[in-house]
């Protein structure tokens, strides 16, 4: 099952408002930028030139894992990740919560995976087919039980913990758990990366989703137009929500997002100037 999160991560956040945690600013893009390859939208600012063309995210290769079922709702889904709700935010219910080792502490939140079930035909639906998910919950470890028998998520065992409506796609409900092969996909997505801001002027929630490619963000810096105006790296709070405390009331906003691939986008001014806490705007997408 996977863990309900919600007032755990409502304590932190009130938390982290109360007493934010230093800003980095990068005057300089850190070579792990510099290396990306790129795309751009709203403006003809120059930028770094990645040292070599990355090719769009493709599928991985095919391996072994096990898959279990949780109970939830749109609103419960997403708790580990940021997502308020995931139909909303565009996932849908063909969502999974992963195990610790596939997690990554919450780096992994996003990603898109292929799933087949296998080597049970007393259980997976005919035809096996695939079904695809998105990454958007945490399934934690459970060391009172064996590994083999109620530990599905223990290390480093890599496990999907699928939503009811998602599992019963390829397998029985009485099955309860099934083997299957996995392997990660682009995401495909209607529209842009959204970004959603959240805080107050001294402390800022960037909720960062509907990411295509590779699907999970590793790295977000954003830029203002007038005090703000070098680069400044985000920090991952949780899941796919990105702090800062650099002061971005009053400033209109450009953001650049990487991903596990390598490969960035940077969305110039897509934030107006006077823009409010709790509004979302739509940047440049992976391709």
């Amino acid at each position: 099952m996977a863990f309900p999160l919600a007032a755990l991560m409502i304590s932190s956040l009130l938390f982290l408002v109360a007493f934010p945690l230093p800003n980095v600013h990068a005057n300089n893009i850190s070579s792990s930028w510099r290396h990306a390859a790129h795309n751009n939208v709203g403006g003809n600012e120059v930028v770094d030139q990645p040292e070599r063309h990355r090719p769009a995210f493709g599928p991985g290769p095919w391996k072994k894992a096990y898959a279990t079922f949780y109970e939830g709702g749109s609103g419960t889904f997403g708790g580990a990740c940021g997502y308020e709700d995931v139909v909303k935010d565009g996932y849908g219910l063909d969502t999974a919560a992963l195990s610790t080792v596939l997690f990554k502490n919450g780096q992994t939140c996003g990603a898109c995976y292929e799933i087949k079930c296998v080597n049970s035909p007393q259980w997976c639906k005919p035809g096996q087919p695939s079904l695809f998910v998105t990454a958007t919950n945490l399934c934690p470890p459970d060391y009172s039980k064996p590994s083999d028998n109620g530990g599905w998520c223990n290390p480093p065992r890599q496990h999907f913990d699928l939503a009811k409506p998602a599992y019963l796609k390829i397998a029985a409900y009485k099955a309860g758990i099934v083997p299957v092969h996995y392997r990660r996909v682009p995401c495909k997505k209607h529209g842009g990366i959204r970004f959603t801001i959240f805080g107050n002027p001294y402390f800022n929630l960037v909720k960062v989703w509907n990411v295509g490619g590779a699907g999970d963000v590793v790295g977000v810096q954003v830029k203002g137009n007038n005090k703000l105006k070098n680069w400044t790296e985000l920090k991952r709070n949780w899941g796919q929500r990105w702090e800062t405390n650099a002061m971005l009331v009053g400033e209109a906003l450009a953001f650049r997002v990487r991903a596990s691939d390598g490969r960035y986008a940077t969305s110039w001014n897509v934030v107006p100037k006077h823009w409010q806490f709790g509004q979302t705007f739509q940047g440049k997408n992976f391709g």
